[in-house]
């Protein structure tokens, strides 16, 4: 059932395919093939600093139907991403590289803020058959062999949104994070970590500049939201 309803986070209407209980479910069964093709990590320590960390913000996200889960892949990767209906998930390899509890509450606040504006569904809805979104939305029995259209739902989710998109969630990234008591000038300081990275092996781009914008505009656009005076460099690449 198609419906217009108002985006919290866009401020404007938008068109739903489904309703939030359909995209939960959605959400729900492309987690498990998420659990499937990935190993999580199994450290406690680490695992309650995200869990504390998340919850922390899904308390003041705006969109608070949702239970939100947080978890962190045990893989090298540099990147994170999120699903419909509450699922955030950070690869190790991006978790090493951030230094403080500022830093990861930026990232989580960011993958969060795709959740609470429904980028991930409305990439769905614009890039699946509407017959794939019901084989996704389908209840998936524990042990049983998920089809296809879940695989490929999580394929499209992890090949990146548009960049009005990523300017969002930045915004409401470091608006969750200074609401749940974190810094959000750490937001400047990842985005800057994450463009070293990257710069160390420029004929390998690291797989979050392949899902992402490039940071310097994102780290142009969170300054002049938080109030803070640009360089040289931010005006250069205007």
């Amino acid at each position: 059932m198609v419906s217009e309803e108002y985006n919290i986070a866009t401020h404007r209407q938008d068109i739903y395919f489904y309703s939030t209980p359909k995209e939960i479910a959605i959400g729900r069964n492309i987690a498990k093939a998420v659990a499937e093709k990935y190993k999580f990590c199994q450290e406690p320590s680490l695992n309650r600093k995200i869990q504390e960390i998340g919850q922390k913000i899904a308390a003041v996200c705006d969109r608070k139907e949702l239970i939100y889960h947080y978890y962190i892949i045990e893989d090298k990767t540099i990147n994170a991403f999120s699903l419909p209906g509450g699922f955030v998930y950070i690869f190790r390899g991006l978790l090493d590289k951030l230094k403080t509890d500022d830093e990861i509450a930026f990232v989580l606040g960011h993958e969060t803020g795709h959740i609470v504006a429904r980028h991930a569904i409305k990439r769905l809805q614009a890039a699946m058959a509407s017959n794939l979104l019901l084989i996704a939305s389908t209840q998936v029995e524990s042990g049983g062999n998920l089809p296809q259209g879940v695989y490929l739902a999580l394929v499209s989710l992890m090949s990146g949104y548009s960049q009005e998109d990523e300017f969002l969630a930045d915004k409401l990234g470091i608006t969750y994070a200074r609401k749940a008591g974190f810094d959000p000038k750490a937001a400047i300081k990842v985005l800057e970590l994450l463009e070293r990275e990257n710069e160390k092996s420029p004929a390998r781009q690291i797989s979050y500049f392949r899902t992402h914008p490039y940071p310097i505009p994102r780290i142009r656009a969170i300054k002049e939201e938080l109030g803070l005076p640009l360089n040289f460099r931010d005006l250069a690449n205007n």
